[in-house]
């Protein structure tokens, strides 16, 4: 269920530890203005935060946890886009763009998340051009990764397909070889664009082979160098 103002909790951004490197370019009166215009709210496992379709009204700051990005194709079939970790912002893409958000956003776990005011975000963009540089700069880094991941997965087989995202869970997303996997065996494969079944067949195989060790909640990845070349040539 989608919260409404009345379910958040008015919050500081100088409480805040976990704030973006854009909001540290910010001077003391816009600190102040986008603590003003903030509230922290607490997001449970499979929530939705943001749904496509609806009136963009705020900037959603992530600041623990991790989230999904994704649209429901025609075929009613989900496609997560990308997987998102705290001190990202949610919906940016649509702020740019247009009027409404394009994509879906839901919690992968328990996490919190604060909720800016458009127009105080707007105003912080137009004002300061070190936080809008740094804002843009995030954009465009995690637009031209996923525009090559997403063509290296368009020629790859299953195979490839599958060590991509591997590759990509480790480095882009949690940062080391061995990690706790949010992500269900069914989003894993809305994640790499195959079926559920087929997902289940290559962990085995890959698990067989050595190339990972899976236990039913982490991921560890065991022959990096040869992922690397599946990845490459697969």
């Amino acid at each position: 269920m989608l919260k409404t103002f009345d379910d958040l909790n008015k919050s500081s951004c100088s409480d805040c530890v976990d704030m973006s490197c854009a909001v540290s370019l910010l001077n003391k009166a816009q600190y102040n203005l986008l603590s003003d215009n903030s509230l922290e709210s607490e997001i449970k496992k499979g929530e939705i935060i943001i749904r496509s379709d609806s009136l963009i009204s705020n900037i959603v700051y992530l600041k623990t946890g991790f989230v999904k990005e994704f649209v429901i194709g025609q075929d009613k079939e989900m496609r997560i886009i990308q997987i998102l970790k705290n001190h990202s912002y949610l919906g940016l893409h649509s702020l740019f763009g247009d009027k409404i958000n394009h994509y879906s956003y839901a919690a992968l776990e328990d996490l919190k998340v604060c909720y800016i005011d458009i127009n105080i975000f707007k105003q912080l963009i137009k004002s300061n051009g070190s936080f809008a540089y740094q804002i843009l700069k995030d954009i465009g880094k995690e637009n031209i990764y996923n525009y090559y991941r997403f063509i290296a997965n368009s020629k790859n087989n299953i195979d490839g397909r599958f060590a991509n995202i591997l590759l990509y869970l480790s480095e882009r997303i949690y940062e080391n070889t061995k990690f706790n996997l949010q992500l269900s065996r069914q989003e894993l494969a809305d994640l790499i664009g195959i079926s559920r079944e087929s997902t289940t067949r290559i962990i085995t195989k890959f698990k067989k082979d050595g190339i990972i060790n899976v236990t039913r909640n982490s991921m560890e990845l065991i022959k990096l160098d040869l992922l690397q070349k599946i990845s490459k040539n697969g």
